[in-house]
């Protein structure tokens, strides 16, 4: 009663690395590098000159670089937004002056 076994049935599930293709990760930023981080881009002026470095610099860890490009693009967003809000409030109020 020796019945032949299937051999698919029997292989073991093959599990294979992924394969990298020329691409290198970056080394973890340790919590300490992302508080720096957070701490730099918290002093006026300084986070702009910094974002800047950080964000377009060569020797950057590409983590902290994709982060300052997206802090700039965001602090850029804000910007124009306040400056419509004030061309807004002067619109404003420059027709609220006309009707009196």
């Amino acid at each position: 009663m020796n019945q032949p076994s299937n051999p698919l049935l029997n292989q073991q599930p093959q599990y294979h690395q992924p394969q990298q293709f020329g691409q290198q990760q970056a080394p973890v930023m340790t919590i300490g590098d992302w508080i720096v981080t957070s701490i730099v881009l918290a002093i006026p002026l300084v986070n702009l000159i910094m974002a800047f470095v950080w964000g377009f610099g060569s020797n950057t860890n590409p983590n902290k670089a994709n982060y300052c490009k997206a802090w700039l693009i965001f602090i850029a967003i804000v910007v124009a937004l306040y400056i419509l809000l004030v061309v807004f409030a002067i619109g404003a109020g420059a027709a609220a002056g006309q009707y009196q």
